[in-house]
């Protein structure tokens, strides 16, 4: 059966510190079994500090990933920018690793002047030498999470994250299903989607983001809502999963009630007879 880890984006709302150890036993507490540690206004957290996470993260039982800076683009036409967006993708790398984190989301690119063809060629060219780099100095383990996205101005349809990480070694996709719903214009086929990164990559495990979105002016927009928005519906998911054998998949939960709404899907997934352990 499916093996399936489910938690917030951050430090639960409820932890009464607001700080990554508290915030991994805090998960812990709720019984849920994920979290994913937010780096997204910058990596400010000292390597011991990662370390010591990670040693707490493996005794209580908590899958970690990591979220890099939204300040990341990898397209843009100063090279300045390029390059203190690879810094911060190579930063967030060693902390995950440090943290024994599986993987890290990044928001890898816009499109800007450029054609979405020639950003992809950038992307690869950029990302890999950051890759190159983060193995060269220890970093073995991490996996570079290129993030689907929801805005069409964006690096990040479904095509795009499955062909770099069939380019690049120790990249995969890291499948944020709104954003991809949007991007699909209000459709996603869950299943579909699974099978394909099955089919062409080989995966065994599945990083994801899960919340609703906006709409608005006749389109899903990227802005967060909980999950009873149905933008996109998360019971059919749920039934997918849960049907599926070798397949893990970490769920990590974006909505604006993180461990609220992370509880509801814990709860949907357990009516449907997945038992977590």
């Amino acid at each position: 059966m499916v093996k399936i880890y489910l938690g917030p984006a951050g430090v639960p709302l409820s932890s009464k510190k607001r700080n990554t150890i508290d915030g991994i036993r805090t998960v812990k507490e709720l019984g849920l079994n994920a979290m994913e540690v937010e780096f997204v206004q910058g990596v400010k957290m000292k390597p011991e500090s990662a370390e010591e996470a990670g040693k707490i993260a493996e005794e209580l039982g908590v899958r970690l990933s990591v979220h890099a800076p939204y300040f990341v683009n990898l397209c843009s036409n100063e090279r300045e920018k390029v390059e203190a967006s690879k810094a911060r993708i190579f930063d967030t790398a060693d902390r995950a690793e440090r943290m024994k984190a599986d993987a890290i989301a990044i928001h890898i690119a816009f499109y800007g002047k450029l054609s979405p063809e020639e950003c992809y060629q950038q992307v690869k060219s950029e990302l890999g030498e950051v890759v190159d780099k983060a193995r060269s100095q220890g970093i073995k383990n991490v996996k570079f999470g290129v993030e689907t996205m929801a805005k069409d101005t964006a690096f990040g349809t479904l095509d795009e994250v499955v062909s770099i990480s069939k380019e690049i070694k120790g990249v995969i996709p890291y499948i944020d299903w709104a954003h991809t719903f949007a991007r699909q214009g209000g459709r996603i086929d869950y299943g579909e989607i699974i099978d394909r990164l099955k089919r062409e990559l080989g995966l065994t495990h599945i990083n994801s983001h899960f919340e609703s979105l906006v709409f608005r002016n006749g389109k899903y927009v990227d802005e967060h809502l909980p999950i009873e928005n149905d933008a996109p519906p998360f019971k059919p998911l749920a039934e997918e999963l849960v049907k599926r054998e070798d397949l893990s998949i970490t769920l990590i939960c974006e909505s604006p009630e993180l461990e609220k709404d992370a509880l509801k899907m814990k709860k949907v997934l357990e009516e449907l007879g997945y038992k977590f352990t």
